[in-house]
C-alpha cells in the first residue's frame, strides 16, 4: 500500500499502482466524469500512469489551469489528426497550449497555402474525430526507434526536436491513426472534446529562426460544452469594444506617432489628467505609508548598470549606448531605477535606527522591445513605473511585506479590481545554484512572504523555480471584467543588489552589516496598468479617476453664464469637467456626453437657473432628478470618499 496525500491534507492508502483515475472513483463518481489529469508531487501525469510509492496528489478538472493547460495540449493533437486526413503529407512542428487555446505549427508543403475558408472543413473534422472517443495512448520509446519512425514518415521538425532529447525519456502519444512526438500528459480520451473553434493563422519561423522555414501556425481553442465556446466567443466581442487602443482613441487618452517612434506613447490632455490622478493617488497612499519621494536621471553611466548587472540581462533589450566626445564615456536610457536608489542609498551612512528607507520614484525606464512585440499601452519601448525600493534589516522584512500588501489591496479595491491570485515563487530546491545568497538567508525571506501572506488571508499559489536570482517573490495575478488573467503589483525580496553596491548599515553591535531590499511596484508599468484598467472598465473609469467628471450642458445660449457659474463652483471643489457651450439641441449633447463616457452629465435650463440647480444624468443611469449644486458637490464628494475608503 502507498499514502496519497490529497490537497486538504487528507491521506488515504491504495494499493502500489493505483492510478489517479482509480484515485478519483474513489472519491466520487462525478470527479471521476470530470478529471482531466492528476498533479503527481508537482507534475501533471495522465491518469492512467500508475503511481508507484507516497504521493501528494491532486486531481485537476477543467477548474484548474492545469487541467484547461491538458485539455487544449491534448486538443492540438486532435487537430493534427484532423489536418493529417484533410492535408495528406503535412508535417508538423510543435503544438503547445497556450493561455486561451493551442496552437500547432505545421508545413502544408510547396505551393499550398491555409486561410480562414479552411476553418470549418476542419473543426467538423475535429469533432468527428472527437466523437470516436480514441485513448491518449502513451507509449515510451528509444530514440533510435523514434528516429527511425519519423524518418520514414519524412517528418524533418520532428527529427530536428529528436536531436535534443536523451535515450530513455523520449515518449510517443497515439489517439485513432495519429502518432505524435511528445512528453504529454493527455485527457484520457477525444470524447472529453465537445467543441472545436479555429480562431487565426499566422506565419512562424521554426524555433524562432528567421533563416529557417516559415512555417504555418493555426491558432484555435476547444471546451468540453458547446455552451462555453458560444460564452467565450461572445467575450471575445465584447473584448473587441473595449480594447484599450480603439478605446484610447475615442476618449482622446494616448496616441503614437511614427515620427516620435514605434512604442513611444503620446498622452494626450485627458490621458494626462488620468495619469495624473493615478499618480497623486499613490503620492498619497505612499506618503502615508513612510515613502520619501526622489528623481533620478532618465540615463546613467553604462557602468551603473554593469556593477547592477542590469546590462548583463538587458543590454541586447536595451537601446545602444550613447557615446559622448569624451572617449570611452557611454551612458544607457535607463531599463531600470533600482540601480539609481541604490545609489541614493550611499549618499551618507545609515544607522540600524533609521531602518527602514523607503525611496519612491515615477521613473521612466526603457527597453528596446521588438516592433513585432509592440502592442499599444500594454508592450511599449518606454513606460513609468510606480518604483520604490525598501532598504531594512532582515528582521524587518516581514513586517515591511505585510505593509506593501496593504498597499497593493488599497490599489486593487480602489480601482474595482476583486478577483485575484498571489503567486508564491520560491526558487528551486533541486537547483540551488541558479540563485545567489545563503541558504538562511533565501529560507528567512521566503518564510517571511509565505507568513505574511497567509497573516493577509490572501488566496495564494506556490511555483517553485519562479523565484528572481537574487530572491524570492510575490506577484499578484489579477482576473479582469471579460475573466483574463493579468500580472499587475509584484513585490521582490533582493539580496543581490545592496552586495553589488556594498551598501552597508551600522547595527545596534556598532558593527557594519547588509540591509535587506525590498523591490515593489503595484501598478507596475504604468502605460499597461493604465490599458488593462481600460479594458477592465470599459473606458468606464472610477469616478474619481475620470478625467472629465461632469458636462454641463445649457439648454441654451441664454443659460450659458449660469452654466459657467456652476463650472467656476465645481472647479473651487477640485471637480473637472467642462461646459459644452456648443449649438446643439440638448439630446445630441446627450447623446454626446453619453458616448465619451462622462460620469454626470448636469443640465441648466431656466427653471435651474432660477433655483441655483442642476438636473442631473448619470451615465448609464439617466436621470437622477433635480439638486442644488451645493447639493450635488455633497453627494459627489461623499461618493469619492467612499471609493477611496477615506
Amino acid at each position: 500500500m502507498i499514502n496519497i496525500t490529497l490537497p486538504d491534507g487528507s491521506v488515504r492508502q491504495y494499493p502500489k499502482g493505483v492510478t489517479g483515475l482509480e484515485i478519483a472513483s474513489s472519491i466520487s463518481e462525478g470527479l471521476a466524469r470530470n478529471v482531466l489529469a492528476v498533479k503527481v508531487n508537482g507534475s501533471v501525469w495522465d491518469l492512467s500512469r500508475p503511481i508507484e510509492e507516497d504521493a501528494s496528489v491532486q486531481l485537476l478538472t477543467w477548474n484548474d489551469d492545469l487541467g484547461k493547460n491538458t485539455f487544449w495540449h491534448s486538443s492540438a493533437h486532435l487537430l493534427a489528426e484532423a489536418l493529417e486526413e484533410l492535408y495528406p503529407g503535412i508535417k508538423f512542428g510543435i503544438g503547445p497550449p497556450v493561455e486561451n487555446g493551442f496552437y500547432y505549427d505545421v508545413d502544408l508543403g510547396e505551393g499550398k497555402t491555409f486561410s480562414q475558408d479552411d476553418f470549418a472543413k476542419v473543426e467538423q473534422k475535429m469533432l468527428e474525430l472527437a466523437r470516436a472517443k480514441n485513448e491518449y495512448v502513451r507509449q515510451e520509446v528509444s530514440k533510435a526507434d523514434a528516429i527511425q519512425y519519423f524518418t520514414e514518415k519524412g517528418d524533418q521538425y520532428k527529427l530536428d526536436l529528436l536531436q535534443d532529447l536523451v535515450d530513455g525519456t523520449i515518449t510517443f502519444y497515439t489517439q485513432g491513426n495519429f502518432v505524435d512526438l511528445c512528453r504529454g500528459p493527455h485527457i484520457p480520451n477525444t470524447g472529453f472534446i465537445k467543441a472545436a473553434k479555429l480562431m487565426n493563422v499566422a506565419g512562424a519561423y521554426w524555433r524562432g529562426d528567421e533563416k529557417s522555414k516559415q512555417l504555418t501556425r493555426i491558432y484555435a481553442i476547444t471546451f468540453p460544452k458547446q455552451k462555453e465556446l458560444t460564452e467565450y466567443l461572445e467575450r471575445l466581442e465584447e473584448a473587441k469594444k473595449r480594447d484599450h487602443r480603439k478605446l484610447g482613441k475615442e476618449l482622446e487618452l494616448f496616441a503614437f506617432s511614427e515620427k516620435v517612434g514605434m512604442g513611444l506613447p503620446l498622452w494626450l490632455p485627458k490621458g494626462t489628467l488620468l495619469r495624473e490622478r493615478l499618480e497623486q493617488f499613490m503620492r498619497k497612499a505612499q506618503v502615508k505609508a513612510g515613502y520619501q519621494p526622489v528623481v533620478t536621471p532618465h540615463i546613467g553611466s553604462k557602468e551603473l548598470y554593469v556593477t547592477s548587472g542590469h546590462y548583463e540581462k538587458y543590454g541586447a533589450d536595451s537601446f545602444q549606448p550613447i557615446k559622448t566626445p569624451n572617449e570611452n564615456e557611454e551612458f544607457l536610457l535607463k531599463p531600470m531605477n533600482c540601480p539609481h536608489h541604490c545609489e541614493i542609498y550611499k549618499t551618507r551612512p545609515r544607522s540600524y535606527k533609521e531602518l527602514p528607507v523607503r525611496f519612491a520614484e515615477f521613473g521612466t525606464v526603457y527597453r528596446y522591445e521588438q516592433s513585432g512585440e509592440l502592442h499599444g499601452l500594454t508592450r511599449v519601448r518606454g513606460f513609468t513605473q510606480d518604483d520604490a525600493h525598501i532598504f531594512c534589516r532582515p528582521d524587518q522584512v516581514k513586517e515591511e511585506f505585510i505593509k506593501v500588501i496593504d498597499l497593493v489591496l488599497y490599489v486593487f479595491k480602489a480601482l474595482g479590481f476583486e478577483d485575484y491570485t498571489a503567486q508564491v515563487s520560491l526558487r528551486d530546491p533541486e537547483n540551488k545554484a541558479k540563485y545567489i545568497g545563503s541558504d538562511e538567508n533565501w529560507e528567512k525571506a521566503e518564510s517571511a512572504i509565505i507568513e505574511a501572506a497567509a497573516e493577509k488571508g490572501l488566496t495564494t499559489v506556490t511555483e517553485l523555480g519562479e523565484a528572481a536570482f537574487y530572491g524570492p517573490k510575490l506577484d499578484f495575478m489579477v482576473r479582469d471584467a471579460l475573466g483574463r488573467k493579468w500580472q499587475l503589483g509584484t513585490i521582490q525580496v533582493d539580496y543581490n543588489l545592496p552586495e553589488r553596491f556594498q551598501l552597508e548599515y551600522i547595527g545596534a553591535d556598532n558593527a557594519k552589516h547588509r540591509p535587506v531590499m525590498i523591490h515593489r511596484a503595484p501598478f507596475g508599468s504604468l502605460e499597461r496598468f493604465v490599458a488593462v484598467l481600460i479594458e477592465h472598465c470599459g473606458g468606464n473609469f472610477p469616478l474619481w479617476l475620470s478625467p472629465e467628471q461632469f458636462a454641463i450642458l445649457p439648454i441654451s445660449e441664454k443659460y450659458q453664464d449660469f452654466a459657467q457659474q456652476v463650472y467656476d463652483r465645481l472647479q473651487q471643489n477640485d471637480i473637472r469637467g467642462f461646459v459644452d457651450n456648443r449649438d446643439e439641441k440638448i439630446g445630441r449633447k446627450i447623446r454626446d456626453a453619453e458616448v465619451s463616457k462622462v460620469p454626470y452629465m448636469l443640465i441648466v435650463g431656466e427653471k435651474e437657473q432660477e433655483n441655483g440647480a442642476v438636473s442631473v444624468r448619470r451615465h448609464g443611469e439617466g436621470d437622477l432628478g433635480t439638486m442644488t449644486v451645493d447639493e450635488f458637490i455633497v453627494t459627489f464628494q461623499s461618493k469619492i470618499a467612499e471609493m477611496l475608503n477615506n
